[in-house]
């Protein structure tokens, strides 16, 4: 089974960058879709953004023109490129991979790692 760790979080002011990574520790060429999820203290699971194997992204409204999703299969990595941060991102992000249009109960889940944002 793949696995998916994730990297690149920490503690960045507000208007600040990061860079999350997310390794798979095998072949991410067949999975379906990659993508990041996040959860605030509090609040509900939300979508950050995904990418497909077809090159299809999508974005959580509060995170449009600010976040990129890539994807380097060659690699078996994917990468969350935050940009202007603000406090309300601060949050748990996890990485999944989906095998296929649904989700599965065998997708991988990364572990999780922290973003903190200080206003």
């Amino acid at each position: 089974q793949v696995q998916l760790v994730e990297s690149g979080g920490g503690l960045v002011q507000a208007g600040g960058s990061l860079r999350l990574t997310c390794a798979a520790s095998g072949s991410l060429f067949s999975m379906f879709a990659t993508g990041w999820y996040r959860r605030a203290p509090g609040k509900q699971r939300e979508l950050v953004a995904e990418i497909t194997t077809g090159g299809s992204i999508s974005y959580a409204d509060a995170v449009k023109g600010r976040f990129t999703i890539s994807r380097d299969n060659a690699e078996n990595m994917f990468y969350l490129q935050m940009n202007n941060l603000k406090p309300e991102d601060t949050a748990v992000y996890y990485c999944y991979g989906r095998w296929g249009i649904s989700a599965h109960a065998n997708d991988p889940w990364g572990q999780g790692t922290q973003v903190t944002v200080s206003s």
